[in-house]
């Protein structure tokens, strides 16, 4: 029995390399395969073939020759599932259906006044069966839905405190599988944002990636070595709520002088609407700006300004080569992306300063969703590799 147990673990692997493979280097041979991974190559033919059979792969076409017969090129059937993943705000829900590739398939937007969990609960829902019943016919259906949340999640996908929704203890990944029935993935907002950055944006290539994302609040995610960095019990990156002014202003959080009461959408609207440009939203403010209005773009370099002291603490403290900046504000990055460096190279240790880089989110306000999108996948894929059979002679 031991002997065949080491065979399946091993036969597992061997398959999610093989697989990891074909996802990575498609179009790709059997005798590439077995090239890039060392398997031998009866052991790569077994296991595409198992693959094949399971729908996730498919043949198409020949490659060039290097001599003798032309090769069958695989392909993973990017169609064979898809995904619903979705960032929620604190004004608005955006949800999107990807195939297991990560294309975006459909996608929208719904805005709302009432964050009361009833409420957003109700958009959740309706926004769901909306996109599940668009997903084209596939083998595997719907193989995972995701939620990235503006607050402090568990590992467990229970939401300890989300402030700027004014939610406590909601255990919504229990609520969401209890109602659909399939793997669900609750994460905090800004882990997702550095985790599609990393996996699908400006972040590929980098290992030790900090991703701020910024707007009604402020969130941190972390890519420590190469891997998304949780902490202890999936708490880390809240750093919006670090102390930036003792003494300071009151938060929802229950501390003073968070970095957020004074570098976040909402101070932007907020300083805003005392210049009586009151109800305008951040894009609004932007076309202000572009227009040549003094104000706006001073609350915009101020902004950017008390963004640039976060980043400063956090490239002293993580040492990053990558710093990205998302969600709503980059939509204003023209005006406070300067500010933000003119902090940064006021204040970093020039050590520190000298290796990091600087860009704002490549995948712009759909950060969180293509986040979330890869864990769906990832673990749709990881689950289908372990139910391979353990076979008892």
């Amino acid at each position: 029995m031991s002997q065949t147990w080491n065979q399946h673990v091993v036969k597992k692997e061997n398959k999610a390399l093989v697989l990891e493979t074909i996802k990575e280097h498609y179009p790709i041979s059997r005798a590439s395969i077995a090239q890039v991974t060392g398997l031998n190559k009866g052991t790569v033919s077994s296991l595409v073939s198992e693959l094949i059979d399971e729908k996730l792969i498919h043949e198409s076409g020949t490659g060039k020759s290097s001599g003798g017969r032309r090769p069958v090129m695989l392909f993973l059937n990017e169609s064979a599932g898809f995904t619903i993943s979705i960032d929620l705000g604190v004004k608005s829900v955006l949800g999107v259906l990807t195939d297991l590739k990560g294309n975006i398939k459909q996608e929208k937007r719904v805005h709302f006044d009432d964050p009361s969990l009833e409420g957003v609960l109700m958009i959740l829902y309706s926004l769901i069966d909306e996109l599940h019943d668009k997903a084209p016919d596939s083998e595997y259906g719907i193989v995972g839905i995701g939620i990235g949340v503006p607050g402090v999640v568990t590992n467990d996908g229970e939401i300890l405190l989300a402030p700027n929704l004014g939610w406590k203890k909601v255990a919504l990944q229990q609520m969401l599988f209890e109602k659909y029935q399939v793997p669900i993935t609750v994460e905090n907002e800004a882990n997702a944002g550095a985790y599609g950055e990393k996996v699908f944006g400006v972040g590929q290539k980098s290992n030790e990636l900090v991703y701020a994302s910024i707007s009604i609040g402020i969130g941190v995610g972390l890519i420590l070595d190469g891997k998304l960095y949780k902490g202890l019990r999936g708490f880390s990156g809240e750093l919006g709520h670090m102390t930036i002014e003792k003494d300071g202003k009151h938060c929802r959080c229950g501390n003073q002088g968070c970095w957020e009461l004074y570098a976040s959408e909402q101070v932007l609207l907020d300083k805003a609407a005392q210049l009586g440009l009151e109800h305008q939203s951040i894009k609004e403010l932007v076309s202000e700006a572009d227009n040549g209005n003094e104000q706006v773009i001073s609350l915009f370099e101020d902004l950017g300004d008390y963004i640039g002291v976060g980043i400063t603490n956090i490239i002293h403290i993580f040492n990053p080569e990558q710093v990205v900046i998302g969600n709503s504000i980059i939509a204003a990055s023209a005006y406070i992306l300067p500010a933000i460096e003119k902090r940064i190279e006021k204040n970093t240790i020039g050590f520190n300063k000298d290796d990091v880089q600087f860009n704002a989110a490549k995948l712009k306000e759909h950060s969180t969703v293509m986040g979330i999108a890869a864990f769906n996948v990832e673990k749709f894929f990881q689950t289908s590799v372990h139910n391979i059979q353990l076979e008892v002679n």
